[in-house]
């Protein structure tokens, strides 16, 4: 069997970095990681190519050589799926489909010829059984959580390395929290599934293989959800695989109270992290208690951003308005509480209801439900009726929001807190290659010459050169994703 595995292109948001991308000669920011693994549960005799629409065009040399085309994604890749869809199909090709897209909006997909939901540890073996026997069906699904230790190492081998900005890992899947705006709990679980200490460095072992010598996202919803087993299995290994290595650091998502735990922030900084996204949603408690956040009430958030990022983390973080808690003020209180806390990726939506939470169903039961998300959280929309707020105040706040942190004067302010805050761990050394000077030159021309911020860039590069001379290439970096989420601000809701 010949077999397309196709990944659809995101839009241009937040988190594709596509304009920062374009100062590295780099296409995405991250590869397919679960059609890589995927790749592996398939039978070995079976040939395989990849398609991710990120970094190219979907070819029809490809669509012709394939028998099947196998289809995954994110609900905002929604778009370019359906495109990708049609297609295969126009094509005479069979798809089968898969991932949180499909698992949530099925009904979009009515070509589709088979879907295989859930976790494919689970479903893809019952896929296969029944393409053997020629008894395939529909629809597969399972209400089971797969024991991951038994997940393959995924098939780095079939992508080009050099058109990504970083490459990305799975530790561990589930988080014991139970926030009402987030699907994970639905998706995978309260309990927190691990990979062993050996699947892992096997996987990293494979990365390093292939010459990667850069970044590698855990791309764990919650990295710490099993703090115990963290501490006792993968960070000693990860300690002891990083002796020998040159240029790999590591960044992930954690929940706020990794703040509380010194050991584990030391050990993590061992093992070469260096950046944690950071869900803080809301300085407003009321806004916390009513999303179900327990883990950040109660307690100074922006002095735990502080000790973090003096743990050696940058630290990224998500941030939500549209609670039905939330009055006018929130608005001020936003940008307050991200200025001062100096975290320069601050990703702030409008609150949205997604299929499979408990938001979805509570907004469904007192239908204020509009529409479908758009599954992405910076494009300043929302499919829920506000309660309290009006819905042109709700927008016009946010529109303010983003206006205030992205700005030029308010932006490199935030990155000269940070970088005052922030001590670098002496153990994460980059490996300096081509593209990080061809990066510096081209910031120096889009930021230093023609940006209206000018001024504010070389303010940063000065202070930073003199002042932190050890982080300006980090402040080089962070300037160039200013550019991107000014970009990406302005186009979506400024």
């Amino acid at each position: 069997m010949n077999i397309l595995l196709v990944y659809p292109e995101f839009p241009d948001t937040f988190w594709s970095f596509k304009h920062a991308l374009k100062f590295m000669r780099k296409k995405s920011a991250f590869p397919p990681l679960g059609l890589l693994t995927v790749a592996a549960m398939l039978p070995k005799e079976w040939n395989i190519r990849i398609a991710d629409m990120n970094v190219g065009k979907l070819k029809k040399q490809d669509i012709e050589w394939a028998d099947f085309a196998f289809i995954s994604g994110m609900i905002v890749q929604k778009e370019s799926a359906v495109e990708a869809v049609n297609i295969c199909k126009s094509a005479g090709l069979k798809v089968i489909a898969g991932g949180p897209l499909f698992m949530s909006e099925r009904e979009l997909f009515p070509d589709v010829d088979h879907f295989v939901l859930n976790e494919a540890e689970i479903t893809l073996p019952l896929f296969l059984g029944d393409f053997q026997q020629g008894t395939l069906k529909k629809i597969y699904t399972s209400t089971e959580f797969p024991d991951i230790t038994q997940t393959p190492t995924p098939r780095w081998d079939i992508i080009d390395m050099k058109k990504y900005m970083t490459m990305n890992v799975q530790y561990s899947r589930g988080c014991p929290f139970n926030c009402e705006f987030c699907n994970v709990t639905a998706l995978f679980g309260h309990k927190c599934r691990t990979k062993s200490p050996r699947q892992v460095i096997a996987e990293l072992d494979g990365i390093y293989a292939q010459g990667w010598r850069a970044g590698i996202f855990f791309v764990d919803d919650n990295f710490i959800g099993n703090k115990a087993r963290l501490k006792t299995d993968l960070l000693p290994a990860l300690i002891d695989w990083q002796k020998d290595k040159k240029g790999i650091s590591f960044f992930t998502e954690a929940s706020i109270d990794l703040a509380d735990d010194d050991e584990l922030m030391t050990m993590m900084v061992d093992a070469g992290f260096d950046m944690v996204f950071i869900g803080i949603e809301t300085p407003d408690d009321s806004g916390l208690s009513e999303c179900g956040k327990k883990q950040n009430r109660n307690r100074n958030m922006l002095e735990d951003i502080r000790k973090m990022q003096r743990a050696g983390f940058q630290v990224q973080g998500g941030f939500i308005v549209g609670f039905d808690s939330d009055t006018t003020g929130i608005f001020q209180r936003q940008i307050d509480f991200i200025q001062k806390s100096g975290i320069t990726t601050a990703m702030v939506g409008m609150l949205q209801a997604v299929p499979g939470t408990r938001l979805y169903e509570r907004m469904k039961n007192e239908g204020r439900l509009v529409g479908l998300t758009t599954g992405d959280n910076v494009d300043g929309t929302t499919n829920i009726v506000p309660s309290k707020m009006n819905a042109g105040t709700l927008k016009d706040g946010y529109k303010k929001i983003l206006n205030e942190i992205y700005s030029h004067k308010k932006y490199y302010q935030r990155v000269k807190t940070f970088l005052k805050e922030y001590n670098r761990p002496p153990n994460i050394k980059s490996k300096l290659q081509f593209s990080h000077f061809l990066a510096f030159f081209k910031s120096i021309y889009h930021l230093g010459i023609i940006s209206s911020g000018r001024y504010y860039y070389w303010k940063l590069l000065l202070w930073s050169r003199f002042r932190k001379p050890k982080l300006f290439p980090l402040a080089i970096t962070l300037a160039i994703y200013g550019y991107h989420f000014r970009k990406v601000s302005k186009q979506n809701v400024i």
